[in-house]
C-alpha cells in the first residue's frame, strides 16, 4: 500500500472512529440512566458535565469552585451555574470554611453520593474493559498509541 493511500485509510478510519465513539457515548449514557433507574436513584442530572462535577466533588470533597474548575478544565462561571443547579436538586451542599468565611466548599449529599458510587462503579468497569483491549497490543504498539493520543490532544488544545 503506498504512503498516501495509508494516510487516507488512517483518516477515513479516524472519522469512522469519531462517529462510532459518539454513538457509543450515547449508549453508555443510556445504560447509566437505566442502571440508575434500576437502583431507584431519585434524581439524575440531565447532562454528563453535571454528573462529572458530582464525581469531581466526590473524589476531592470538600472542594471549592476554583479547584473544580481547574480539575475539570471548565470556567468558574460554568461551575457556579452547575453547582447552583446541583444544590437545588439536593445532590450537593455548600458551606463556608471556618477559617475563611469567603471560601465556599462543596460536599455530596447522600443522594449525590449514591450517584457518585454508581458513576465510579461504571468507570471502573469501563477502565477494566479498556485495559483488556490495550493488552492485545505489544508494548511498542502501546507506546505508538500513547504518542498518537498525546499528540492529538496537544493538537486539539492548541487550536
Amino acid at each position: 500500500m503506498n504512503h498516501n493511500l495509508t494516510k487516507h485509510e488512517i483518516y477515513h478510519n479516524y472519522l469512522h472512529f469519531l462517529h462510532l465513539n459518539e454513538q457509543k457515548a450515547d449508549r453508555d449514557i443510556q445504560m447509566f440512566y437505566k442502571q440508575a433507574a434500576q437502583e431507584e436513584l431519585p434524581y439524575l442530572p440531565t447532562n454528563m458535565t453535571s454528573l462529572h462535577v458530582i464525581a469531581c466533588i466526590g473524589e476531592h470533597q470538600p472542594i471549592n469552585n476554583i479547584a473544580i474548575a481547574k480539575k475539570m478544565n471548565l470556567s468558574k462561571a460554568n461551575i457556579t451555574k452547575i453547582s447552583t443547579k446541583l444544590i437545588k436538586e439536593g445532590l450537593i451542599t455548600r458551606f463556608q470554611s471556618p477559617d475563611n468565611k469567603k471560601e465556599i466548599y462543596f460536599e455530596l449529599t447522600s443522594k449525590g453520593h449514591s450517584l457518585f458510587e454508581l458513576h465510579e462503579k461504571i468507570h471502573k468497569q469501563k477502565e477494566k474493559e479498556f485495559y483488556a483491549f490495550i493488552d492485545t497490543f505489544s508494548q511498542s504498539e502501546q507506546k505508538v498509541i500513547l504518542k498518537f493520543f498525546q499528540d492529538m490532544t496537544h493538537r486539539i488544545t492548541e487550536n
